[in-house]
Order: C-alpha cells, then sequence, then structure tokens
C-alpha cells in the first residue's frame, strides 16, 4: 500500500539545466537493463567508521559507468535505526551487494557510509550507518554528520522504521527526523529559492491492520510536531515542512514470515525508482542537486569536509565553489587542447609577417571547439558560476586569439603599404596619367583589400577593431603620396627645366653671337616668353596633383628661378674665355677685314690702316662692358624673387673687373697680330722684281715650263698650285698660310727625328749583340 503527500508541482519551480531533465529518460530503459546486469555491482565505503573520507570514488564512478554521465544519475540514501534491515532493502531494492545483518548476532553491519550503483539503473545508492546503535551509544555526532551529508548529496531520503514503532519517539527515528530537518534550514537558509527533498518513508512489517492512511497521519502530524519544535533561523520563521519536503509513505510485508509477498511489493515500490511512467516516479527534476556526476566526488568530499570540521555548512555556497573548482578544471583542460591548436599561427603571423588565408574562420572554429568542450561539461554546474566563468574563458580564449588578430593585422598593413607603392608606381609610368586619380584609385584598392581581410578576421563577442590601424594606414598611404609626389613635382619640374633650357640655347647662343646693345632686352624677351609657356603646362599638370594655389604659386617661383639659373649657366658656358675672345676677334676682324659689303679688305699702300685698327678695336672692345653685366635698362619691371641660396642681383654680373681687364689685355695682342699682318701685305704690294731676274728665270726655267706644259700631270698641278697661290694672295691670307706651313713643316722635321733616333737605336743594340756573340764564341 503506498501514499503519497506534498508530492506536486505547482509551489517551486526549480530551474535547471535541460539535460539534468534526460535524466528519467535515462531510467526508463533500467526497466529492461535490470534483467541484463547481471554483474555484481561492486560497493565503496565513502566515509569509514573513523569518518575518513575515500580517495577511490572517481575511480568507481568509472566503473559504475557514471564519471561521464553528467546530470543523468540521480542519489538515494537510507535512514534508520540499527539492525532495522536498511541494507537488506536496499539490495532488494536496488541489486547492490551491501552487507545485511547476521540474524544469529544481531549487531551493527553497516559502519560508517557506503555507496554502489543500482542495478540497471544511473542511480547511486548510499547506505548509511544506522542510528540507536549499541556501538555509538550516546555520541550522536556521527548520526547528525551522516543526516547533513546525505541530505547534501541526495535527491530521495528513505526512513526504514517498522509499523510498531509508529506514535513512538525514539522508534520511529523522529530524534533523527528532527536531526534531519534542522541539516536542511542549515542547508538552505542562504538560499532564496527553496529546493525540495523527498522523504520516502517505508514502513516494514506492515501488516495492514491499522491501514496506511491512519499511519501516515499520524506521521505526518508528529513531523509537523517536530517541525513547529525547531529553532529556525532569522528570516524563516514562518516556513512550514512543506516548503522543503515532500512527502511518500508505503508499507512492506514481512520478509520472513511473507517473503513472496515482499518480494512482490519490493518490486512494486523498485517501479518508482526506474520507470517514469509511474505516477509515483520518485526522481523528479525539482529533487535534483544539479551536481555533474564528473564532480559529484568533489563536492561530495568537500560536503563532507565542511561537516567533519564543524563548520556552517551552506549548501548553495558549496555548489558554487564546486561549480567554481570544475569550471576551472574544464576551462583550463580545454584551454591547452585550443593553445595547441593556434600553435602553428604563431611562426608564420608573428615571425615571417605572413597572412593566413581564412584565418577569421579557423580561429572562429577553433574557439568555438574549445567553447563547445566547455560548454559540453560546465553548464551542468551552477548556472550562475558556469555563466561567469564561460565569459572568463571567452575572454580568455579572445585575449590569446587577439595576439594573432594583431598580427594578421599589421601583416595586412604591411601588404597594403606595399600593393599601394607598387601599383601608384605603375600608374605613374602610364603616359597621360593623373596623379591625383592614380592615388585615388590604388588606395581605395589597397584600403579595400587591408578592411576584407580585418573584417574576414573580426569575432563576435569581442571588442576588436580595425580602425585605428586604418587610420595608421591611410596616414601611411598619405606619407608614400606625397613622396611620391615631391618625386613627381622634382621630375615635372626638371622635364620643364630642360624643355626650358632647350628652348633658351640656340636663342641666346644666337644673341651672343651677334651682340648689340640692346642685346639682354632680346634675351629677357625670349625667357619671359619661354618661361610664360613653361608656367602655363606647369599649371595645368599642378592641377592633376590636386595641388593649392600656394603650392602652383611657389612651384612657378622655384620654375622661374631654376630656369634664370639655367639660363645663366647657359650664358657663361657662351661667355667662357676662348669663347669670349672668339666672339671678339670674330667682331673685330669683321670691322677690320672687312668693308661695309662684307668684302675682304686689300690694303693699299695709301690706306690708313691706324684709323681702321683703333676703330675696330675700340668697337669691339665696347662688347666686354655689354658682355660684362645683364643689362635691364629695358626690362626694369623684370625680377626674380631672391632665396637664401639665390641672390638675382648678384646673377646679373657675368664678367668681374678682373676678368674684363684680363679679357681685355688678351684680345689686344690678339688684335695687335691682325695689325701687323696688315702691314706687311702692303709691304709685300710695293716691293717689286727687278727686270733681269725676271728674263734669267725664263731662260733658265724655259725646259722646265715646257715639260709641264707637254705633261698633263704637271700641268694640273702647275695650274692648281697657281690658282691656290692666287686665292690666298687675293685674300690676303699669307699670314695664316705661314703659320700652317710651319706648323706642318715642325710636325714633320720633329717625326723625322724621332724615327732617325729610333733607327739609331736599334742599329746600335744589334751591334752590340753581335759583338757579346763574337765574345762568346771566342771563349768556345
Amino acid at each position: 500500500m503506498e501514499i503519497t503527500t506534498n508530492h506536486s508541482k505547482e509551489d517551486h519551480q526549480i530551474v535547471t539545466p535541460v539535460d539534468s531533465l534526460s535524466s528519467v529518460k535515462a531510467s526508463s530503459s533500467a526497466i529492461q537493463d535490470w534483467d541484463q546486469d547481471l554483474d555484481t555491482i561492486p560497493r565503496l565505503q565513502v566515509v569509514d567508521e573513523h569518518q575518513k573520507f575515500t580517495e577511490q570514488l572517481p575511480e568507481y564512478m568509472k566503473t559504475w559507468g557514471l564519471a561521464d554521465a553528467g546530470f543523468k544519475y540521480d542519489v538515494v540514501a537510507v535512514f534508520g535505526s540499527q539492525s532495522t534491515g536498511k541494507s537488506t532493502l536496499l539490495n532488494r531494492l536496488f541489486g547492490t551487494s551491501f552487507v545485511e545483518m547476521d540474524e544469529n548476532q544481531r549487531q551493527q553491519t553497516t559502519k560508517g557510509i557506503w555507496l554502489s550503483r543500482g542495478r540497471g539503473m544511473h542511480v547511486l545508492v548510499m547506505d548509511v550507518e544506522g542510528t540507536d546503535g549499541r556501538e555509538r551509544g550516546e555520541d550522536q555526532d556521527f548520526e547528525r554528520k551522516s543526516a547533513l551529508f546525505s541530505m547534501a548529496t541526495s535527491e530521495v531520503i528513505i526512513i526504514n522504521l517498522w509499523e510498531h514503532q509508529v506514535g513512538l519517539y525514539q522508534g520511529a527515528n523522529m530524534g533523527l527526523l528532527k536531526t534531519v530537518f534542522e541539516v536542511n534550514l542549515q542547508l538552505f537558509q542562504n538560499q532564496k529559492s527553496k529546493e525540495k527533498t523527498l522523504l520516502l518513508i517505508v514502513i516494514r512489517d506492515f501488516v495492514g491492520a491499522t491501514p496506511l492512511e491512519n499511519l501516515a497521519k499520524t506521521l505526518k502530524a508528529d513531523l509537523e510536531k517536530i517541525w513547529e519544535s525547531l529553532s529556525k533561523p532569522e528570516g524563516l520563521e514562518n516556513c512550514k515542512i512543506t516548503d522543503y519536503f515532500d512527502f511518500m509513505f508505503t508499507g512492506l510485508p514481512h520478509k520472513i514470515l511473507l517473503p513472496e509477498k515482499f518480494d512482490e511489493e519490493v518490486k512494486k515500490l523498485r517501479s518508482r525508482f526506474n520507470d517514469p511512467e509511474n505516477p509515483d516516479f520518485v526522481f523528479r527534476p525539482e529533487y535534483h542537486k544539479r551536481i555533474p556526476a564528473d564532480g559529484y566526488n568533489m563536492y561530495a568530499s568537500s560536503i563532507w569536509d565542511k561537516v567533519l570540521t564543524n563548520k556552517d555548512l551552506d549548501l548553495p555556497t558549496q555548489q558554487e565553489l564546486l561549480a567554481q573548482y570544475r569550471c576551472d578544471e574544464i576551462s583550463n583542460a580545454a584551454f591547452e587542447v585550443f593553445k595547441e591548436q593556434i600553435a602553428p599561427f604563431k611562426s608564420p603571423i608573428l615571425e615571417k609577417n605572413q597572412i593566413i588565408p581564412e584565418l577569421g574562420e579557423k580561429m572562429k572554429a577553433m574557439r568555438e571547439e574549445a567553447m563547445q568542450t566547455f560548454d559540453k561539461s560546465a553548464s551542468r554546474y551552477n548556472q550562475g558560476v558556469y555563466q561567469r566563468k564561460r565569459s572568463e574563458m571567452l575572454v580568455k580564449l579572445n585575449t590569446q586569439l587577439g595576439v594573432y588578430f594583431v598580427g594578421q593585422l599589421n601583416n595586412l598593413h604591411k601588404k597594403a603599404i606595399i600593393s599601394f607603392d607598387e601599383n601608384l608606381q605603375k600608374q605613374l609610368k602610364t603616359p597621360g596619367y593623373n596623379f591625383a586619380e592614380a592615388v585615388s584609385t590604388c588606395k581605395k584598392e589597397a584600403n579595400d583589400m587591408f578592411v576584407n581581410g580585418a573584417k574576414a578576421i573580426i569575432l563576435s563577442d569581442t571588442d576588436w577593431s580595425y580602425a585605428h590601424e586604418e587610420e595608421l594606414l591611410n596616414e601611411d598611404f598619405t606619407e608614400i603620396s606625397s613622396r611620391a609626389r615631391v618625386e613627381e613635382f622634382k621630375k615635372m619640374n626638371k622635364a620643364l627645366e630642360k624643355q626650358i633650357e632647350s628652348e633658351l640655347a640656340d636663342p641666346i647662343a644666337l644673341e651672343l653671337n651677334r651682340p648689340e646693345s640692346d642685346m639682354w632686352h632680346k634675351i629677357i624677351e625670349t625667357y619671359k616668353s619661354t618661361v610664360s609657356d613653361g608656367e602655363n603646362l606647369l599649371a595645368k599638370k599642378a592641377k592633376s596633383f590636386d595641388s593649392s594655389e600656394e603650392e602652383i604659386a611657389k612651384s612657378t617661383a622655384d620654375l622661374k628661378r631654376q630656369t634664370w639659373v639655367v639660363l645663366r649657366k647657359k650664358v657663361d658656358e657662351e661667355l667662357a674665355d676662348n669663347l669670349l675672345l672668339l666672339k671678339l676677334r670674330n667682331r673685330f676682324e669683321e670691322k677690320f677685314r672687312y668693308d661695309d659689303k662684307g668684302l675682304p679688305k686689300v690694303w693699299k699702300p695709301e690706306d690708313d690702316i691706324d684709323s681702321y685698327f683703333k676703330k675696330a678695336r675700340d668697337e669691339t672692345l665696347l662688347l666686354i662692358k655689354i658682355f660684362s653685366k645683364v643689362d635691364l635698362s629695358l626690362d626694369e619691371d623684370f625680377e626674380i624673387e631672391s632665396t637664401d641660396d639665390f641672390d638675382f642681383k648678384q646673377s646679373l654680373t657675368i664678367l668681374g673687373e678682373a676678368k674684363q681687364i684680363d679679357i681685355t689685355n688678351r684680345f689686344k695682342r690678339e688684335s695687335d697680330a691682325f695689325y701687323l699682318e696688315a702691314k706687311r701685305s702692303v709691304v709685300a704690294t710695293t716691293a717689286k722684281v727687278p727686270s733681269w731676274v725676271i728674263i734669267m728665270m725664263i731662260a733658265l726655267g724655259w725646259n722646265e715650263f715646257m715639260t709641264i706644259l707637254k705633261s698633263p700631270i704637271y700641268l694640273v698641278l702647275f695650274i692648281l698650285c697657281v690658282s691656290i697661290a692666287y686665292v690666298v694672295y687675293a685674300l690676303n691670307l699669307w699670314g695664316p698660310a705661314e703659320r700652317i706651313i710651319t706648323t706642318v713643316a715642325n710636325e714633320v722635321t720633329k717625326m723625322a727625328k724621332t724615327r732617325l733616333a729610333e733607327t739609331i737605336n736599334t742599329t746600335g743594340h744589334g751591334s752590340q749583340q753581335y759583338e757579346l756573340s763574337d765574345i762568346k764564341d771566342k771563349r768556345d
């Protein structure tokens, strides 16, 4: 006969992890496993008679197949007086192998607290040392400790008592139940939500004379009296017994007198433990302690340690401590595996500056795997602790991955810089490029590459950002483009300078070769026109560089200075000493040796050579003054801005005073030669040959003259020589011809002397060799 009281869901809804409910499903298969699970299930003394907690529980949990059960397990404990058949009941009910009482001796058999697994069930069965034993006597300390331990670790407490003990205080274990109630208040006094425990009261040797309902009412009334008599903690003064406990009552026949009936009722009672379809199924989710199987050893040992040291035991706090410990263990184990997985990224990213393809997906997968490993085990523990530790685990993983995020970001930055620089250089090599457009295009391509790569490695649940790195990247783009801009500006200016130099070269040379009083005015006008074209071209190209008005103005001023320096350089080249003397000599010859029609002058005795010479030299010397300084008298508005490195006024001076004097002296010496030549030519024309000399030459040279006339070769050579002589005479070139002939004669003489010296040396050396050979022959 069975009675259930307060076995409802209406009062306290306990929120537990989803897989805690699966313990019900796990037990459903136990019905058909009962007959198959025939092996003897080992038992373990969790707490010995000396109150020492075992260290073998983790191994036994594996042996029992519960180490990885998660929440798919339940715990039941039994209380009762000594020698009342508690172990026997558990062995029949759960198929365990606890030591049973010896009927002949009737002494204590269960010492301490024992644990085993139910046959065909995911149930831990706890056999607690009996109360009222003569071995313990008046020492009730262990009773309280075992009750406290069992209450903290079990979902269902089986109270084993005899029918004839109902109504008695000691015999009905009312003292023990009072201890259980006090312990329960101690465990949960600080918990906001009240956890319930099921008290399954089994009345042994039930004969049915008194209906089970009446016995249940008597026990219930006694329990309520005990509850009311308890000294409750502050804040729990008005709590009821039903706030913390549900009750079930059942009776079992006499085991010895009615063995078959006893076994039948035990079988019915067993269905409450392994059949979720049974309306009186005892392992309801709200009873579960929410301690995962892999943490049960740590939890149970910490509970016993608190119990043993008589420290205040706050069960929710213990659950939190267990959760913290286990979550840390799980987190560390998962993190070690995670570190091994990401280790191959270190060398390529952080040392070789490589970009790992699909790094974001790989990091995400590794992080998810680590979090799934953590969640699988840690989610079974206290939800508050689990969520906190989960957040810590996520931060820990993100911190580790953040190193590779930053490394990949840096590598993307470097690659973007290289790509931008290379593409920009290619663009700048194309003809007719627009600098601003080239920079914009290359910048967009490189920036898009960086942004796409950065977005691909940003993970959810992180505060990662690439904004700062992108800002630095744009600064680098600006720096590179600025350098390129400066270089291109220099190239453009150089090209313009060369172009202007080329355009100025011929006009300047032409003006300097025909110097006049307005020579510098013409050169300045040519310069202005050429530079104006260059400025227009500069302004046009500068727009493609997105230059400001100030930059264009500065570049224009620089162009003017540089092109003026180019002009001055060209002037200096054209007015080098030798070239300047040549220009002076040419002008002097033009004035002195040629008439107004440009024909060579043939000096006659009546010509005033001195006057011509003085006039020509004086006019020529005036050119030195013109050449010595740039004359701006006709271009007073022309000026170029001076700088620290450039002085415009100083650049106007071409020849200093010392240089003018030197050139003047040198020119005078050269011009004197022309004067002497003119004088000699007059003397040569006035000298006459005597008549008898002419007659003698004809008489003596008649034969030779006839030979020449008769020989075509001689005739041609004669006519050629006469023609050359006439030209030299007509052009008054005897002086230059004489110098040329003298120079050639000197060179021929020098060559002849050299050849003669070589011949003499060779002959002397040969004679010496001959003499040495002759002496050697004589010795032999």
